[in-house]
């Protein structure tokens, strides 16, 4: 028995043609089959597509910290103001500027000379003799002293002011430290990055001389420096950074662009996007590990005798804050997205919640309702417009997290939650019209 199956453009064959049933269970073969191969081929594009989206997503965060953290003045500030009020950083003041100062006393000649006057003021000797033993008190007593000082005026809000201004003043520094700029307040030279204290240094040696330590204005310029890292792999890290400082622009746009794609390109659009999310989530985790890995190599490579481990840790987690907190927003959109996904699906959980949901909301429009309030026309059109008014309620909520400056995890518990009570809402408008304008709206979507 033949059939005639009407062609379609590109068939290669002539309108009308009659084949018989072998012929069109071929035909129908083949079809089937180049369906498969464009389904497969689909797959396999979307996946390639996710792959490179997935390895880019690490480097887009790092990118993106260092384009606008590091090169923005106010944010580079709000980075590093926290260091003038961490007790470690100050100990570190403390101590160098009380060793420089005490170092510029020579109490070996103040004692030589306690001893001449002793001498010839006619002394006993031994008494003449024992005034040299008190080089080690009048020391102690001076360090003591001058430690106290320097502490009081390092742990004041003046110093912590000085600290914000100089580094105001400095930013640019940060730039030259990971470009190797070395005319930066923040210099790299060889494997050592130094902080240049400057207006800083000048205020205590000035408190000190105003308290009659005049010793104090003898502190040379070294010590105005600090030294932040100290690390052979500097220069390979200032290589990788000068890289993504010219993409930070870009690879975040570009990245997300790929994973688009990569949803877009699937046949199973919400299975890709459950994909996508669940592995930006857990790129994020990788690059949190990492961040945790760095910061034990980057301890370990501090020597004590140039920055204590518990102050060498608090400068770390400070310059890094805002990249950790970036990824942990990144990966809370993650987790949410791929929620999203999996409660749109087919599962029996996915279709229970949707459905308890459901029921929830028509409870509380009937409600609404029986007491008077009913939504006419406009529950009516909200009804008739789920999908419509659910993607444009979605769509504004991105946006908000978009637009938001350095959006944290909170303000992205916050849109959530606006987004889902604004949906309820809805809902239960739409749950309170009439019930003859229920029918009506139904018969008229049937036909």
């Amino acid at each position: 028995m033949a059939s005639k199956t009407p062609s379609a453009p590109g068939d290669g064959a002539g309108p009308g043609v009659t084949l018989s049933a072998e012929e069109h269970a071929d035909y129908r073969r083949m079809r089937r089959a180049a369906a498969v191969r464009h389904r497969k081929t689909r797959y396999a594009g979307a996946s390639l597509l996710l792959l490179v989206a997935l390895l880019l997503s690490p480097l887009a965060v790092v990118a993106a910290w260092v384009d606008d953290t590091v090169t923005d003045t106010g944010r580079y500030v709000q980075t590093v103001a926290p260091l003038a009020k961490e007790p470690a950083v100050q100990a570190v003041v403390t101590d160098r500027l009380t060793a420089r100062v005490v170092s510029n006393v020579d109490v070996g000649a103040v004692t030589a000379a306690l001893s001449k006057a002793l001498a010839n003021s006619g002394a006993p000797p031994a008494v003449v003799d024992r005034s040299s033993a008190l080089a080690g008190p009048l020391r102690a007593a001076l360090t003591n002293t001058v430690h106290g000082i320097v502490q009081r005026v390092v742990a004041s809000d003046a110093f912590a002011q000085a600290w914000e201004g100089a580094n105001r003043r400095a930013h640019a520094g940060v730039v030259g430290m990971l470009t190797g700029d070395e005319s930066r307040a923040v210099r790299a030279k060889g494997d050592t990055v130094t902080l240049d204290l400057g207006t800083v240094v000048d205020q205590v040696k000035q408190s000190l001389a105003d308290r009659g330590f005049e010793k104090a204005t003898a502190i040379p310029t070294p010590d105005r420096q600090i030294t932040l890292f100290e690390t052979a792999k500097l220069s390979k890290a200032q290589d990788a950074v000068r890289l993504l400082d010219v993409m930070g622009a870009w690879l975040p746009v570009i990245t997300i662009a790929f994973a688009a794609l990569a949803v877009w390109t699937a046949p199973a659009h919400r299975t890709m996007l459950l994909i996508t999310a669940s592995g930006v989530g857990v790129m994020m985790v990788v690059l949190l590990v990492g961040l945790a890995v760095v910061r034990r190599v980057y301890l370990g490579s501090v020597p004590d005798s140039v920055l204590p481990p518990d102050a060498a840790a608090v400068v770390y987690d400070t310059f890094v804050r805002f990249l950790r907190n970036s990824a942990r927003t990144l990966l809370v959109v993650s987790v949410i997205t791929a929620l999203a996904a999996y409660l749109y699906g087919p599962s029996r959980v996915a279709r229970k919640v949707r459905s308890l949901a459901g029921r929830g909301t028509g409870t509380a429009g009937r409600a609404l309702r029986d007491a008077g309030l009913d939504t006419g026309g406009t529950g009516r059109w909200l009804d008739g417009h789920r999908a419509w008014t659910t993607g444009a309620v979605i769509g504004f909520g991105a946006l908000a997290l978009v637009l938001w400056n350095y959006p944290t995890v909170g303000a992205v518990v916050l849109v959530v939650g606006l987004v889902v009570v604004v949906l309820v809402v809805l809902a239960v408008l739409a749950a309170a019209t009439g019930r003859a304008d229920r029918v009506a709206a139904a018969s008229r979507a049937d036909r």
